[in-house]
């Protein structure tokens, strides 16, 4: 294997990890429906569970601290989204090349939520009709 080939599969690799590292990040950011407990109440839970504790069986204990577990990771999760600057200069870099490679037009990546003027910067341009 020359070379070149050798920096051209690293490359594509490089560029397949940065837009799905973009893609997941979208993902885990995407809105979702019906209504979200303040902070205020998540604490509120979290209490409950902790004083639930001290008194719980062993098998109650179990459920307890993976509710518990559940509750504080979804009070880390409403502090605030997360910083996609970084991920999306990696999208930003990579998705026009990557996806001339696989046959992957505008229409795609906006279906599955990449923002336009993420592909606008990636210079990711809509085709004309056929």
């Amino acid at each position: 294997m020359s070379t070149e080939h050798k920096a051209a599969l690293a490359s594509g690799r490089a560029q397949g990890l940065a837009v799905r590292r973009y893609l997941e990040a979208l993902e885990r950011n995407r809105p979702r429906r019906g209504r979200r407990p303040s902070r205020d109440s998540l604490k509120e839970q979290l209490a409950e569970v902790e004083a639930a504790l001290r008194d719980a069986d062993p098998l109650k204990r179990l459920h307890l601290v993976q509710q518990r577990k559940l509750l504080e990771q979804r009070l880390a999760s409403s502090e605030g989204a997360e910083d996609l600057s970084d991920l999306e200069q990696g999208f930003v870099d990579a998705a026009a090349e990557y996806g001339a490679r696989k046959g992957i037009d505008y229409s795609t990546w906006r279906e599955i939520g990449v923002p336009v003027e993420v592909l606008r910067r990636a210079g990711v341009h809509r085709s004309p009709p056929a």
